[in-house]
């Protein structure tokens, strides 16, 4: 009777396996699918994490070049006695060569005090205008407000370094009895009178004497600068702190 039953049962079994084996398929199918969909999901998600990782290893490996040549600045005989370096990276770009400011990523809390000299690796950069407990922000020396006492080190003349016409730099308050010509290189004169010191310290690399003219109707020579830093492009600078602070 099993015999009998199991001969009877068996083409039902059949025909429910075949009519079963389509859905079976569509569930293998389905399931391959989701499958696959969710290891390309992850595939992408950490395609994504490895870009990520690449575009910040060339970010940092395009700051490497500005950074070591602060370094070498800081450890270099133009850097000033009495100050210690805060290295800092710039958080803020200027967004253009003919730019006001900036801003770091150091304030306060890592010793960064108002009007504080910034420089990066080839000269003077600006002045820090406001300062926050991590962050600060810098006056280039494009700044309308920045004026610098600058000494040419060639024939020993001193005027001041600011923004002249149409942005650029010039060497304001030089007579036209005095001589200053065309690649004489410019430092910071630092200060005069102990009474009264300069916020800059002597020394520090600002630039050259691109051109030189004289009208007739002037008092003062026109001297235009160009800077040694690259103001419109810095990604690391260092902030003068003096090694003994003023109370």
């Amino acid at each position: 009777m099993q015999g009998a039953g199991s001969t009877a049962l068996r083409p039902f079994q059949i025909a429910a396996t075949r009519i079963a084996q389509p859905f079976r398929d569509a569930y293998d199918y389905v399931d391959s699918l989701a499958n696959a969909r969710s290891e390309n999901k992850k595939l992408k998600a950490e395609n994504r994490a490895l870009r990520a990782k690449d575009l910040h290893r060339a970010a940092q490996a395009a700051q490497l070049p500005s950074v070591l040549q602060l370094l070498h600045f800081v450890q270099g005989q133009a850097f000033p006695s009495g100050y210690d370096a805060v290295n800092t990276a710039v958080i803020s770009p200027s967004g253009g060569p003919f730019a006001h400011s900036l801003a770091v990523d150091a304030g306060s809390a890592d010793g960064v005090r108002l009007d504080s000299p910034v420089v990066s690796g080839v000269g003077l950069a600006g002045i820090v205008s406001s300062v926050f407990p991590h962050t600060a922000k810098v006056a280039l020396l494009t700044d309308p407000d920045t004026f610098v006492y600058a000494l040419d080190l060639k024939t020993g003349v001193r005027g001041v370094v600011h923004t002249g016409p149409g942005g650029t730099l010039i060497l304001d308050q030089v007579g036209k009895q005095f001589k200053v010509k065309a690649g004489d290189e410019l430092v910071t004169a630092g200060t005069r009178s102990a009474r009264y010191p300069d916020l800059y310290p002597y020394g520090i690399p600002i630039g050259r004497v691109s051109s030189v003219n004289a009208s007739d109707t002037a008092t003062w020579l026109q001297v235009q600068v160009q800077p040694y830093a690259n103001l419109g492009s810095l990604a690391a600078v260092a902030v003068l702190v003096p090694k003994k602070q003023q109370r």
